[in-house]
């Protein structure tokens, strides 16, 4: 499968033939709601945050910030970027580009040196008040271990991505604290990211207003709740770049967290088989809650469970709230949140509250 953050992605069934980006990364080459499905295990109680690393938060970004735009995984496409620069433009940032954005070497946006060197620089340099990702795709795990983040410690900026800049994100987290966003990329499509993806972009980063995200009755996951508040750091995002981290360096601590996910092109036993995973290395068992973004194309064959049931069965004996079917993800209207924040999830009201995530 080649992964698409800009538009919508074409169906797929299982046993297609198509590769699913947890087969890129396992090779290293770079799957429909129902009735409302409410479990039993919601206890109502608000669950503490567990002590551990001091959030660190960039200023909020003002006109006139100098923003670079970096590639560390797939390369983007130049028209789609020209309109992503544009919407970040007309916010009056200054947009620069790292000097291999539009590099290939493969399916990668140039060596790994030469996206590592990119990121690099953008992350340490001073006068950089924002790094956006340009697309995802496939990449960022093979360079990942050799991000240095002294000046991000000094000079903390915001980080926005998705999707395959999930290891960014909790790489950051765990070396420093920063409060990072999952948010669309600058390999923009209106057709899939419109006004109101752009607007909650924009208020994340430039506003310090808390970020709300509501359940949306449309999304695959929305008939997934178990009733219940918690309360925690807000860490997670692709369950694929999830799964697939767990042990490594960019794997945070998801001890009464609220643990977000969300995944693209995964049918539902592939789905299945990465909770599987997080369920028998305790994961999931140390959680204070669980948000389920966008699941976006997962289709099984006939008689088999759909997305809604997988999760159902995989999710519902954990004991904590979950809430699913925000727009956060591969899907279309696609909103931003920050990793890192502390959240709270109102699982019966359809809510996510985040803290800012810049000050």
């Amino acid at each position: 499968m080649r992964q698409s953050e800009v538009e919508p992605v074409p169906v797929r069934r299982a046993g297609s033939g198509a590769l699913s980006r947890r087969n890129m990364l396992r090779t290293g080459a770079v799957a429909t709601g129902g009735a409302l499905l409410v479990g039993a295990a919601g206890t109502g109680a608000e669950a503490a945050p567990r002590r551990g690393v001091t959030p660190l938060r960039a200023r909020a970004l003002v006109p006139g910030d100098r923003v670079r735009v970096v590639s560390p995984g797939g390369t983007p496409d130049p028209v789609l970027m020209n309109r992503g620069m544009e919407i970040l433009r007309s916010w009056g940032l200054e947009v620069e580009l790292g000097q291999h954005v539009f590099a290939r070497y493969g399916y990668l946006a140039g060596t790994d040196a030469q996206r590592l060197a990119d990121l690099n620089d953008a992350l340490n340099d001073p006068d950089v008040r924002a790094v956006f990702a340009a697309r995802g795709g496939y990449g960022t795990q093979r360079i990942v271990d050799q991000i240095k983040v002294a000046g991000v410690r000094r000079h903390p900026k915001v980080v926005v991505g998705f999707s395959d800049i999930t290891s960014i994100h909790g790489k950051l987290w765990r070396d420093t604290g920063l409060v990072t966003f999952y948010g669309p990329m600058v390999n923009w499509n209106d057709s899939r990211t419109g006004p109101d993806s752009a607007e909650a972009l924009r208020r994340a980063v430039m506003t310090t207003a808390p970020v709300v995200v509501n359940r949306d009755p449309a999304e695959t996951a929305a008939p997934v709740m178990v009733p219940g508040r918690a309360s925690g750091r807000l860490l997670g995002g692709c369950l694929t770049l999830l799964s697939t981290s767990y042990g490594a360096g960019d794997s945070p601590d998801f001890d009464d967290a609220i643990l977000f996910f969300e995944d693209v092109d995964e049918a539902p036993y592939s789905l299945d088989r990465m909770l599987t995973e997080l369920r028998r290395v305790g994961v999931l068992r140390r959680v204070a809650g669980v948000v389920v973004g966008q699941i976006t194309n997962s289709v099984g064959g006939p008689g088999e469970w759909d997305a809604v049931a997988m999760l159902r069965d995989r999710l519902y004996d954990l004991g904590v709230p979950v809430l699913g079917g925000l727009r956060l993800g591969h899907g279309n209207g696609q909103l931003t949140i920050p990793l890192g924040a502390r959240a709270t999830i109102d699982a019966q009201a359809g809510t996510l509250t985040v803290e800012p995530g810049v000050r």
